[in-house]
């Protein structure tokens, strides 16, 4: 890691640099913030909404023989009511 000072090369662990003792942990240049997250949150929950909305909607218009809920009892005959 070089020091954004001297520009003298130090070890990549390094805290301070070996010849101008400089700070080398350099600060994020962005942090989340609460709202950050709500707005992100909100957005993932209605994508999630529409998909959901576009899938239900299709499968509502799949053909009657496979939206079938009850299954004939001839096809699982282990299944004793």
């Amino acid at each position: 890691m070089k020091c954004q000072l001297c520009q003298i090369d130090n070890k990549d662990d390094a805290k301070h640099c070996k010849k101008c003792g400089a700070n080398l942990n350099v600060a994020p240049l962005w942090t989340p913030s609460w709202k950050w997250h709500i707005k992100s949150l909100a957005i993932v929950y209605v994508v999630l909404l529409v998909f959901y909305v576009l899938i239900s909607g299709f499968l509502s218009r799949v053909p009657e023989p496979y939206r079938m809920r009850d299954i004939p009892s001839d096809l699982l005959p282990w299944i004793k009511k």
